[in-house]
């Protein structure tokens, strides 16, 4: 690995942070509030840092533009996995500076848990926080939904051809393919669509009741699937039916493989739209992940009905569709407390946390798309052992799945699951009081998928303050592993990586 090409680049991803931060900084000024100098010193510290990297990379030889262009698989990796790490530790300086916490390590954990659209906060009274500082935490999760790379990629298109390194290692799903010829346009085109989505979206809400504040802050959250609301009680705090609707269809939207909604918007008039929406609507990925969440909404719904837990079949519906899409999406909105729930919907909920939605899209998860592919790569095996001269080949939207892509997704399946045993037990052995196997295990699954609120003493109205600081760490590793696809973490821990 080219360190220094590396850091040089790290530089450019630090100002990018930087210049994000100014944001929330001009409506610290607009209210006069008490964040204002906390933004201005996170500014300093940032641009420095920025300024550092810069330098070092330069000294070591990185001087030239044409140096991107030899970034390779492992200069890749570095840059994604220490962009992310470096976005936290700078992006945690808002929250440490205005007293916010008093601790770094929550304030890095809060950061980290915005970036990489997990939504686990250590914030006890979210209200009593400034609205520069509100905004700053929906503006981490808007950012790391769609990828700080990738968004780099579309405003610095001279990291050229070593820019699709990157790309790979960033972009969540089993494959990750240009969807046009140039990455810089690749990338321009994700952004386009995601930007889109969050306009809409901050409209619907502004006509169901919210304010420009609040619509904008819920809508990078939505979009981005990451879940920190403004409020205490999340999406509770509104009691509205068309808002929590709203919320629902777009963090369902959100779920979706952003290259789907390419195609819809490719080709101009030379393809009919009506032909360009088959395609969408034929995708086996979508029609499975559409088809759980029914079902997982149908069942949770049935349960709750005859727990008696609301009124009507309607309001019991809307709730339980809701719940369904923030987990499966690993949003983690609430508007009740499903801790509450009947076991069976507890337990769907598991299973959403660790299925995620589509492969591609700004959610966690293990993915819909390696859950589709395991199942049938078992039927086929199955049928080989009926059939065992016959010619078969495991097949998705009826063209065959190249055997890396089978091995790949399997073996992304073995270690999230060696991931989760490992970090359950190192949870554990804090033998904290609170800290039981369903606290931990469900706080290790909604940190690796992205989630957001566990289970028990992690639930849906509970937060993560109280847990140690060694357990903060750990969930920040798992928040960071599990948005990066697991292998990118993991090969920072290969010798040869770090080889030139």
């Amino acid at each position: 690995m080219n360190i220094f090409i590396v850091l040089k680049v790290l530089s450019l991803i630090t100002g990018v942070i930087t210049l994000f931060m100014l944001l929330p900084l001009v409506l610290a000024f607009y209210d006069g509030g008490a964040d204002i100098n906390a933004f201005l010193l996170s500014i300093l510290c940032s641009a420095a840092a920025g300024l550092i990297l810069w330098s070092i990379g330069r000294a070591g030889g990185a001087k030239s533009r044409q140096d991107y262009k030899l970034i390779g698989i492992r200069e890749g990796v570095g840059v994604v996995v220490f962009s992310w790490i470096i976005a936290s530790g700078v992006g945690a300086l808002p929250y440490y500076f205005s007293g916010v916490t008093n601790l770094y390590v929550d304030a890095f954990f809060e950061t980290m848990s915005g970036f990489t659209t997990t939504g686990a906060t250590i914030l006890t009274n979210i209200e009593a926080a400034p609205r520069g500082i509100l905004l700053w935490r929906s503006l981490t999760h808007w950012m790391g939904g769609m990828g700080i790379i990738v968004f780099s990629l579309a405003v610095m298109p001279f990291l050229g051809i070593g820019g699709m390194e990157l790309f790979k290692a960033e972009v969540p799903g089993v494959t990750a393919e240009k969807l046009t010829p140039r990455l810089h346009d690749t990338a321009a085109v994700l952004w386009k669509i995601y930007f889109f989505l969050t306009f809409a979206e901050t409209v619907f809400l502004i006509f169901g009741g919210m304010n420009l504040f609040d619509a904008f802050t819920h809508s990078c959250s939505t979009i981005a699937t990451g879940g920190f609301s403004t409020k205490n009680n999340s999406i509770a705090y509104f009691n509205n039916a068309y808002i929590e609707w709203i919320i629902t269809l777009f963090m369902f939207a959100s779920g979706v493989n952003f290259s789907l909604y390419f195609l819809l918007i490719a080709g101009g008039r030379r393809v009919k739209f009506r032909n360009k929406l088959k395609t969408f609507l034929a995708d086996e990925e979508l029609r499975w992940y559409f088809k759980i969440v029914l079902l997982a909404s149908l069942a949770i719904t049935l349960a709750l009905i005859l727990n008696k837990n609301f009124s009507s079949w309607l309001d019991t519906f809307r709730h339980a569709a809701f719940h369904v899409v923030s987990v499966i999406t690993t949003t983690g909105f609430i508007t009740h407390d499903y801790n509450l729930w009947p076991e069976l919907a507890r337990f769907i909920f598991i299973v959403l946390m660790l299925c995620g939605a589509c492969g591609g899209s700004t959610g966690g998860g293990c993915k819909v798309a390696r859950i589709l592919l395991l199942g049938r790569q078992i039927h086929t095996e199955a049928m080989r052992m009926i059939h065992p001269r016959a010619a078969l080949n495991t097949q998705i939207n009826k063209h065959p799945v190249p055997r890396p892509i089978i091995d790949s997704a399997n073996s992304f399946l073995m270690l999230y699951f060696m991931i989760l045993v490992t970090c359950t037990l190192l949870v554990t052995a804090f033998n904290h009081p609170k800290l039981d196997v369903l606290t931990s295990l469900t706080g290790v699954i909604t940190c690796l998928s992205n989630v957001g609120p566990g289970l028990n003493f992690l639930g849906p109205v509970e937060n993560f303050a109280w847990l140690p600081s060694g357990v903060k760490w750990i969930f920040s590793l798992c928040m960071l592993a599990g948005r990066l696809e697991l292998f990118a973490v993991l090969l920072l821990f290969l010798r040869g990586t770090w080889r030139r």
